[in-house]
């Protein structure tokens, strides 16, 4: 027997055909920006000083004397990524035979593109281009900013979700190393180093609480105004600042916007002498309430509380029983017997025809008191040929089924969160569980809206957008979350729900509805939502209204009455309708049994396509969150982009707005407070210059200030027995170092015959990467640690590793005897001064690396990825296309060395290195 041929599964990702982006220079382009558009803009945001009641901290009516001012710098796109595009590449290789004999590979990086025909690349921010999500390096506030003036995104964003440190402990927030999520607190190496992270929640600062209250109203002041007028914010926060919290942004939003507070059961909790707290809370604001987009969820009845109150059965034949309490939450019980509760069917008033006495079973039911039957005569009439009405005491009671709506609506207390929060691991110190962001997102948007997390820790809130067809912006501060969530994106694999403006998606609605599929074209746009899943919502009124259960009882009455009456005469019984038994009785003859069972026969019959009529009468509710799903496809995420913040040196300006000089800095009277240059040589001479290994430290014997354009001191170290002279170089107080920088400062020590160069910084570009030596002059670029950024704010802490030095790649090209060329990762250079060389550490220390294979020196696309670390960003993936890419393909993944590929058209390809610190460096090579 032939051996049945497996059937391949394709794989795509959605697209946002109809939402655009500006376009935003590259770091590659940065030198072609224009002054007036590289400078940042200055946003005002009004303060609202007239709230009363308000929330008061220290610091705050200072702030309120102005108006809120932040800096919106242009962001700069780093790295270009199609998920897909890394994905058909290793499809490539498994089946390269076929593609070498003259298969075609689309390009996917054209989906970045869309410019208007013969628009120029270079005029920033003028033209539209195709939507790609977005993942921004950077504080928040100055991020957001620059998207609502830059970028036209004001009034853009359908929801924002935000995570924010609870204020508990700085190190339980944040991950120092893509490594490991174990961060002891004051531990130094386990510091984070991204400086707004520490400015903005260390429990060490002076301000404490009044610090982190400021933080987070300006950020809310800053993200309300990128809402849409029907957007929502959700604010995720611990019980130690929930009513901070929500004081806050009853001020930034106004108390009348407020939506709900929703309670979340926690994964984990500390034991207390008092009552354990075991809830964190999720604070919801409309941008206006009454407009406030908000779509339904629903839970199943089997999984909550709620199935506890359906405590009466219904047998096929009408029998009302008492559930047995050991059996009230058994679910097999549906199997037996229609589970209902009984529900109230009079309303408060009297009147004078929906007051009127109901004959029920041969007794007459009277309403006492000031009271009305919901429905009229004839509508109470329906309810009981349905079987809908039960004696409940000395009156009338309605019959609600389970079926009848077998979902609830979701409530704000969470108690099932917790499911399936251990599913998979956790990569993140604070990674929030995937379903709270889930419910958020379904409640508020549609498949196309926009969804922006400004603190973005693992990626949570961007792959639960991408699963669910949302558009999205994430920015963090910090490096190693940015790598974390790169790699979780770029390795996920979605589920791909039908659309409803696709042929498949007409097809699974009429096929839904049991209608006709429709014959309007298709164009596969998003915004036009999924197919869904869909549950009858049976309610008294849509059974009081459906007059087509009269004709059903009257076309079975004459049969039914005919039989009934053949019974009675046999038995010679007066019997009504509800008087038959349940079973018949062993003495009757076999004619009158057979009677008996063609009565009961036909009577289920009659209630079966009543309850059919009904059913399909009633109206629908939509599952948001169970859409219908393609099994033959796997999708992985659409194209996005990693940005940051201005990836040149910003230099400092005063209040005045004039350049600050480091140099005049450094000599001034410093006062009180110290100039930032000052702090960092009094820090440098006592904690010295840490290379990768512990005995690898530069210790000056001395250090001194001088009088240099870029050179701001002097040190002396020994290398060996030997005195070198260092000059040392600081960058900005915020911002990043670029090359030109490193130019220019290694031709000033060069020129004051110093013998090494020592660039002391908080971030630098990755262009900066490769150079590491000007002539005779060795430059070492040692990384400052995100504690001096607040010299003032902090308390005495730990000296050691307060700068450190990441080396320079060691990478290797191999060529192949096709033509074809392989690169190698060796490793990181790190220079070691005690005996001036060079060494090369192992591969080790790499989280992922990347590479553009036809670099263009406009973009950095990521036409190859891999991952060196524990974490595997493609297991699932893997056994999804276990068929279609074999284990070999898969395995280069992991690989220091990459698959070959041919020699670039631009005679260029560039390599990215990321280290587990988040650290990114980068070369190109000529090819």
């Amino acid at each position: 027997m032939a051996k049945k041929t497996a059937t391949l599964k394709s794989v795509e990702s959605i697209k946002h055909d109809e939402a655009k982006r500006k376009n935003i220079p590259t770091a590659e382009h940065q030198s072609v920006l224009n002054k007036e558009q590289e400078a940042p803009h200055k946003i005002k945001y009004p303060r609202n000083t007239d709230i009363d009641p308000q929330l008061v901290w220290r610091g705050k009516d200072e702030q309120d004397w102005s108006d809120l001012i932040v800096h919106a710098p242009p962001l700069y796109i780093q790295e270009k990524v199609h998920p897909k595009a890394l994905i058909d590449d290793l499809l490539r290789q498994t089946k390269e035979s076929e593609y070498e004999s003259g298969m075609l590979t689309p390009d996917l990086f054209a989906d970045f593109n869309g410019m208007p025909k013969g628009a120029d690349k270079t005029e920033f921010y003028a033209h539209d281009q195709n939507w790609s999500n977005r993942m921004i390096l950077g504080d928040s506030l100055q991020v957001m900013a620059s998207l609502a003036e830059r970028e036209g995104l004001r009034g853009m964003v359908q929801c924002i979700y935000i995570d924010p440190p609870y204020g508990i402990k700085f190190n339980s927030n944040f991950q120092w190393s893509t490594t490991s999520r174990d961060v002891k607190d004051g531990k130094a190496d386990h510091i984070t180093r991204e400086p707004e992270q520490v400015k903005a929640f260390r429990d060490t600062w002076r301000d404490g609480i009044h610090s982190y209250l400021t933080y987070l109203r300006d950020r809310l002041t800053v993200a309300r105004d990128l809402l849409t007028n029907s957007g929502s914010i959700f604010v995720q926060i611990g019980d130690e600042n929930v009513h901070r919290v929500r004081a806050v942004m009853d001020e930034v939003f106004g108390d009348e916007n407020f939506v709900s507070i929703i309670t979340i059961k926690k994964t984990s909790y500390q034991e207390t002498n008092y009552l354990a707290n075991v809830c964190d809370y999720v604070v919801w604001y409309g941008k206006d309430r009454e407009r406030t987009k908000v779509r339904q969820l629903y839970y199943d009845k089997q999984e909550g509380d709620s199935i506890r109150l359906y405590r009466y059965g219904m047998t096929v034949s009408g029998e009302v029983r008492a559930l047995p309490k050991d059996r009230i939450e058994d679910p097999a019980i549906k199997d037996e017997i229609r589970r209902f509760k009984m529900s109230d069917i009079t309303s408060p008033g009297r009147s004078e025809v929906g007051s009127q006495p109901i004959p029920f079973r041969g007794k007459i039911y009277e309403l006492k008191g000031n009271l009305h039957w919901k429905t009229n005569e004839a509508g109470m009439k329906r309810l009981i040929l349905n079987d809908r009405i039960v004696v409940s005491g000395n009156s009338l009671a309605f019959a609600k089924f389970l079926e009848d709506f077998s979902h609830s609506p979701l409530t704000n207390v969470w108690t099932d969160t917790l499911t399936g929060s251990f599913a998979a691991p956790r990569i993140y110190v604070v990674q929030t569980v995937q379903r709270i962001i889930e419910r958020c997102i379904l409640m508020t948007t549609d498949p196309g809206d926009l969804i922006l997390d400004p603190t973005c820790g693992s990626g949570t809130t961007a792959t639960v957008s991408e699963q669910w067809g949302r558009r999205w912006i994430t920015i963090d501060t910090s490096r190693v979350a940015l790598t974390l969530a790169r790699a979780r994106i770029m390795g996920a694999r979605y589920p791909l729900y039908l659309l409803a403006d696709s042929q498949e998606g007409q097809f699974k609605e009429a096929e839904v509805t049991r209608t006709v599929p429709s014959s309007q074209s298709v164009h596969g746009n998003i915004r036009h939502g999924f197919v869904y899943e869909r549950i009858p919502h049976i309610t008294l009124k849509s059974i009081a209204n459906n007059a087509e259960i009269d004709i059903i009882w009257d076309n079975w009455q004459a049969k039914l009455n005919l039989i009934l009456k053949s019974l009675n005469t046999t038995l010679k019984k007066n019997w009504k309708e509800w008087e038959i038994p349940r079973e018949a009785d062993a003495k009757w003859t076999d004619a009158t049994k057979k009677l008996y069972a063609d009565w009961w026969e036909a009577r289920i019959a009659r209630q079966k396509e009543i309850n059919a009529s009904v059913a399909a009468k009633a109206e629908f509710e939509f599952l948001y969150d169970k859409p219908y799903e393609d099994k033959k496809t796997v999708r992985v995420a659409g194209p996005f982009t990693v940005e940051s913040l201005s990836p040149h040196r910003v230099l400092g300006v005063d209040e005045n707005d004039d350049l600050i000089d480091p140099v005049k800095e450094v000599s001034a009277d410093y006062g009180s407070k110290q100039s930032f240059p000052h702090m960092i040589l009094e820090n440098l001479k006592i904690a010295g210059v840490q290379q990768a290994h512990k005995e690898d430290r530069i210790t000056f014997a001395a250090l001194t200030h001088w009088p240099g354009e870029l050179v701001c001191a002097e040190g002396r170290y020994l290398e060996g027995k030997t005195e070198k002279r260092a000059a040392i170089f600081i960058g900005p107080e915020f911002g990043t170092v670029q090359r030109a920088d490193l130019v220019s400062a290694a031709r000033e020590a060069g020129d004051a015959g110093f013998d090494v160069l020592i660039a002391c910084a908080f971030n630098y570009e990755a262009h900066a990467t490769e150079f590491s030596k000007l002539g005779r002059i060795p430059i070492l670029k040692a990384r400052m640690n995100a504690d001096l950024h607040m010299a003032e704010e902090l308390k005495n802490t730990d000296k050691g590793n307060l700068f450190v030095i990441f080396g320079e790649p060691d990478i290797t090209l191999l060529p192949e005897k096709d033509g074809k060329v392989r690169v190698k990762v060796n490793g990181v250079d790190v220079f070691h001064p005690n005996t001036g060389e060079i060494r090369s550490d192992s591969a080790e220390g790499i989280a992922c690396w990347f590479i553009d294979t036809d670099y263009n020196e406009e973009s950095f696309f990521v036409r190859q990825a891999y991952f060196l670390g524990a974490n595997d960003p493609y297991s699932s993936l893997k056994t999804t296309l276990k068929a279609e890419i074999n284990e070999e393909a898969w395995g280069t993944l992991h690989s220091d060395t990459s698959r070959a590929f041919n020699k670039p058209k631009s005679g260029r390809i560039a390599v990215k290195v990321i280290n587990h610190l988040g650290d990114e460096v980068m070369k190109v090579f000529k090819v």
